[in-house]
């Protein structure tokens, strides 16, 4: 695919379409410092312009003048020294020493300190360590002179610039590269028409710009960052919004847990203490138990209950409270998952084990759909998709998640439209808000949700099948607090009988997270049904094993094509079905793959394509585990089919060839000829699809004989 050319001075045009946008939507929150930017931005020469925007464009604050080299920019002299004139450009001064260093190569650095007379320094050293010799030991003085920092500048009085483009992203640290992908077509943006602004109070834009430059500097560790990014916290501005707030909880919970490993714990405590936020408190509490200020602590607790920041702090609250001071011994996450009942499902599950819970519970008759977050986010984005995506409240074009959400402004806001569609899914009719959003929303990017993973036939079922009034609970509180509800959700949804339930999946190892647990109470205290199934792992009799194999044009699954797909479904150990089709690989095939399986074009001429028998195969399928020997060359060749029919293919896989390795070892080969021969598998039609999946089937009926002896022994022992 070839790109589109972008215009010579597109890089200029995307940082002018910024500012304007900016002085339209921000203007109550623009100071004269901004303004006076602009007006001297539009004065400049062309030439200063590009090469401002260039610097902006580029990382850091110190760069090698010697590599302005930009054919569209006619003097960069001329330009630099216009910059320099105005106060953007500027020679280095001895606070840029460290970033001069970091511009500079490992090698330069290294001969620079030994022509300066620092013979000590040495070859082995990593680049961090010669900077760190270089700031203890060489003078700036004297690494400007043996380094050549004449030949540097330095980009300066960027502030308006930064807040500037804050405004306009939502974050720092970004610079213009997203428009030239956007005109490129690499990037989507969201395609709304109208935005609104990312903020309406000038003391939140300008905390929330303060926090967020906080939390990209303590991205560089060392205790001289933290220890700056303590003060910073301790004495910056005051946060009059909620999102505000949160933002500097998030940042002072990181940093104080910094020292709380440093061990400088009155430290941390006052950074706790400098925020209200759910994860502080946490911590809070759990320092001043440790210290043994029990009353202080139950006092803390006993507020975090009363009066939750959100449900997840409650649910921590309520437990640190019952196991510190009531007694009990065990977390209520241990017990919760201590008490679940356990599925034994077959070990070919090991790396998707919801996968084997599903397949168990449709043997048990229910309807199974992955559910997780995607299933709830889905109803949530197709309810009040009206209300998110229709009424302005993205900020700019790379924006996906509206403000409101982001800053829990929602269910204030549309609180008549919300109590409305909530009473709707309370008296069984909210099915018409998710078909309406559907029909006329369909495929439209957002951030919520991807369309490809919306099963209409499962919001239907949640709709109808689990209590109403609870359900609408549910999305009461995701109008109330999505930041907080957006996960957590149990994996599975189960239907049966016209009654919905949830399933929560822990394989050996996993633990219920805080965010799920609260979920799982949240929907029990709904009257949702919802159970937690540990997974433990054995040889299932009732499983089905489909053993496949497949003849193809070649050996490269990306590029050659299936010619004949055999399968056999083993359960029990017993054959109980087959499939088989030839495939019209859609072009030639060589002449020695006729020659070693035998299938010519004649035979797939009028043979269907894969599309055609795409659904057929996966019918048969089902919840089967995908066999073969080889597993990898034929699971390969299915999967690049299907994706060529823009669909996934995703079954757990088990492979004869290494199965056989491991339960018979000690055989000279283990090539499917060898094998048939040794344990006297028929294998009639070597390189026919349908041979090789019985005889490969004859491989598999043994490693599972030796499997379930081995599990047997294991139990009497």
């Amino acid at each position: 695919m070839s790109l589109p050319k972008l215009p010579t001075y597109y890089y200029l045009d995307h940082f002018t379409e910024m500012l304007g946008f900016v002085a339209k939507a921000y203007a109550s929150i623009l100071t004269e410092e901004h303004h006076r930017f602009s007006q001297c931005f539009r004065r400049m020469s062309r030439d200063a312009q590009c090469l401002l925007v260039r610097m902006i464009n580029r990382r850091g604050m110190v760069f090698n003048r010697d590599q302005f080299r930009y054919a569209e920019i006619g003097d960069t002299q001329a330009a630099l020294n216009e910059l320099a004139a105005i106060g953007h450009a500027r020679s280095l001064l001895v606070q840029d020493y460290a970033a001069l260093l970091s511009r500079l190569p490992k090698a330069q650095l290294l001969a620079s300190a030994r022509s300066a007379g620092y013979s000590d320094a040495r070859s082995s050293w990593s680049k961090p360590t010669l900077i760190a010799f270089f700031v203890e030991r060489v003078p700036f003085d004297v690494a400007i002179e043996y380094c050549d920092g004449e030949r540097f500048v330095v980009l300066a009085n960027t502030a308006p610039i930064d807040f500037q483009l804050y405004l306009y992203f939502g974050k720092t640290e970004v610079d213009l590269k997203n428009f030239a992908l956007r005109d490129l077509g690499l990037l989507r943006t969201n395609g709304a028409t109208g935005f609104s602004a990312r903020f309406e109070d000038a003391e939140e834009a300008r905390a929330c710009f303060y926090y967020s430059q906080l939390a990209d500097r303590i991205e560089e560790k060392g205790l001289d960052v933290y220890q700056q990014a303590a003060d910073a916290i301790l004495t910056g501005p005051s946060c009059p919004t909620d999102y505000a707030s949160e933002l500097r909880g998030r940042i002072a919970c990181r940093v104080g847990q910094y020292f709380e490993k440093f061990g400088d714990l009155d430290l941390a405590r006052r950074l706790y203490q400098a925020s209200d936020s759910a994860d502080c408190r946490e911590r809070l509490v759990r320092i001043i138990y440790a210290a043994g200020e029990k009353t202080e602590a139950e006092a803390l607790i006993r507020q975090m209950i009363d009066d939750p920041v959100s449900d997840d702090e409650f649910t921590f609250a309520t437990d640190f409270h019952a196991r510190k001071f009531g007694g009990r011994r065990t977390g209520a996450c241990t017990e919760m998952l201590r008490a679940a009942a356990t599925i034994l499902i077959d070990d070919a599950h090991r790396g998707n084990p919801e996968a084997g819970v599903a397949a168990y519970k449709r043997r048990q008759g229910f309807r199974v759909f992955f559910a997780e977050n995607t299933l709830w986010l889905s109803l949530f984005g197709l309810m009040f998709w009206d209300e998110l995506f229709e009424t302005d409240q993205l900020n700019s074009g790379f924006d996906w998640v509206p403000r409101c959400l982001k800053d829990g402004s929602f269910a204030h806001r549309f609180a008549p439209q919300i109590e409305a569609k909530l009473q709707a899914v309370r008296s069984g009719s909210a099915l018409s808000f998710v078909l309406k959003s559907v029909a006329a929303r369909w495929g439209r990017p957002n951030g919520l949700f991807a369309w490809d993973h919306v099963s209409l036939e499962a919001l239907q079922l949640l709709l109808t099948g689990v209590d109403l009034a609870g359900l609408a609970s549910i999305m009461e509180a995701m109008c109330r607090d999505f930041r907080s509800m957006r996960d957590g959700f149990p994996d599975l949804m189960l239907a049966k009988d016209g009654k919905v339930s949830f399933s929560e999946v822990k394989a050996e190892g996993d633990v219920i997270r805080r965010n799920q647990l609260t979920r799982l109470r949240q929907l029990g205290k709904a009257q949702i049904a919802v159970e937690i199934d540990r997974v433990g792992y054995s040889f299932d009799p009732d499983q089905d094993y489909v053993v496949v194999d497949v003849e193809t044009t070649g050996g490269m699954a990306s590029y050659d094509r299936i010619t004949e797909i055999g399968a056999v479904k083993i359960r029990n150990h017993q054959v109980v079905g087959e499939w088989h089709s030839l495939v019209n690989p859609q072009r030639s095939i060589p002449a020695r793959i006729v020659q070693l399986t035998g299938i010519t074009n004649a035979m797939v001429r009028d043979a269907p394509v894969f599309g055609t028998v795409a659904d057929s195969f996966m019918e048969f399928m089902a919840d089967g585990i995908f066999v073969a020997h080889n597993v990898n060359f034929d699971y390969g060749f299915i999967s690049s089919e299907f994706e060529r029919l823009e669909r996934r293919f995703r079954c757990p896989k088990v492979c004869t060839c290494a199965g056989m390795r491991k339960t018979h070892p000690g055989l000279e080969s283990y090539g499917l000829g060898n094998l048939s021969r040794v344990f006297d598998i028929d294998l009639e039609s070597h390189h026919r699809a349908l041979s090789d999946a019985r005889a490969a089937a004859g491989l598999l009926n043994l490693m599972n004989a030796k499997r379930q002896k081995s599990l047997l022994d294991d139990r009497a022992a």
